[in-house]
């Protein structure tokens, strides 16, 4: 049976947050700790939390994809730079994402993947961009096998939207997204079925410097978590 898909994330019911889990002190982490992160050995001993939305909707064929974590460096600190999606668009549409995109037959890997999609969505140059590696894939109700490339941007950025794919760009502060207070549960029921996600609504400036909500959620939020996952075990 397909798993009941969420129209209005918004509208479903809070159960609770996760403030009992500690926020990450991110003082003095610099990319070179951050890039040590990922070749520890140790590095391989933690899981993801959540590795996907669940079972697929539909018969359509799993398809590989890869999206940029770009970390910011900012004075205040990291920065994780997030998309909002155009309303038309068949997947996720008027969502908050990762720049990024499925994988074409001349990417090399899933990082070439995540660096071509960021620089075709929001104008991202790859040499701009330091790759640090890549978390556990997360796979989506909409058959999408997506890896998670994390990387470091080091500003200035000059940005150019693909305005077919991408209304908005802005940027996060990574200490409001590892704090696990500010990580909501809902709970969607319908016709017997339940389903669980994370949203985390950050309300902040936007490209435009003015302030409004971002409601992140779903796979976008579940990564997050993931990341604040590897980097606490770390």
């Amino acid at each position: 049976m397909n798993r009941p898909r969420i129209v209005d994330p918004r509208a479903v019911p809070v159960v609770g947050t996760d403030a009992h889990l500690p926020a990450l002190n991110l003082q003095g982490l610099d990319a070179a700790s951050l890039r040590r992160r990922f070749i520890d050995p140790m590095a391989s001993r933690w899981a993801p939390e959540i590795p996907g939305d669940g079972r697929f909707a539909g018969e359509r064929e799993p398809t590989p994809a890869a999206v940029l974590v770009a970390l910011v460096a900012r004075p205040d600190g990291w920065h994780v730079l997030l998309t909002r999606r155009t309303e038309h668009l068949r997947d996720h549409a008027g969502q908050i994402s990762f720049p990024g995109g499925r994988s074409e037959p001349e990417d090399a890997d899933a990082a070439a993947t995540a660096l071509r999609e960021a620089e075709e969505e929001v104008g991202l140059p790859p040499g701009q961009v330091q790759v640090l590696g890549s978390l556990p894939v997360y796979t989506t109700v909409t058959h999408f096998v997506v890896t998670p490339v994390v990387a470091v941007v080091q500003p200035p950025m000059a940005l150019a939207l693909d305005a077919f794919e991408v209304a908005e760009a802005f940027e996060v502060p990574l200490q409001f997204l590892m704090t696990p207070a500010h990580h909501r549960r809902h709970v969607f029921e319908f016709d017997g079925l339940e389903r669980q996600f994370l949203s985390m609504p950050w309300r902040g400036p936007g490209a435009d410097g003015v302030a409004r909500e971002y409601f992140i959620w779903g796979a976008t939020a579940a990564m997050l978590r993931n990341l604040y996952r590897f980097l606490a075990a770390a």
